[in-house]
């Protein structure tokens, strides 16, 4: 069973695509005037699917489905259509996200950069402050020993 395969289109470009794909996969199979009657028949069922999908001419789409040729006569199976819509506001959309994770991940390293900051700081006073307790435990055992 052949298939059509559009590769990726603007949406307002698939009819030209499928009528141009299904010319080159049928070439010698079937005449002409039959690959325009077929790709006419399709296209409306694509259009009428790309309008239940909200698809704007501006949106990419990818286009597939199966068909036979019996007797000189194109027979597509419209039960194997298959369109994947790629909706350019919705890269757009993507494209805001990807802004916004990378300004919150360079927050988060100066963030995670101040908090080292301050640790370190901590441990120097940690440090300081268990220096200071084993001076004054030295001297505190040492007056012990004098006054003993």
């Amino acid at each position: 069973m052949p298939k059509l395969m559009s590769g990726f289109v603007r949406a307002s470009g698939y009819a030209n695509k499928v009528r141009r794909v299904l010319f080159a996969v049928t070439r010698g199979k079937v005449p002409p005037e039959e690959v325009v009657r077929a790709s006419a028949e399709i296209n409306k069922t694509i259009f009428e699917k790309l309008q239940e999908m909200g698809v704007k001419k501006e949106d990419v789409v990818r286009i597939a489905f199966d068909f036979d040729i019996e007797d000189g006569k194109i027979l597509w199976k419209p039960e194997t259509l298959k369109i994947e819509v790629y909706k350019k506001e919705e890269e757009e959309k993507l494209a805001l996200a990807m802004e916004e994770v990378e300004q919150m991940e360079k927050t988060l390293e100066e963030v995670i950069g101040e908090l080292e900051g301050l640790a370190n700081k901590l441990k120097e006073v940690t440090d300081a402050i268990v220096s200071l307790v084993e001076r004054i435990k030295q001297e505190h055992t040492g007056l012990k020993l004098k006054g003993e």
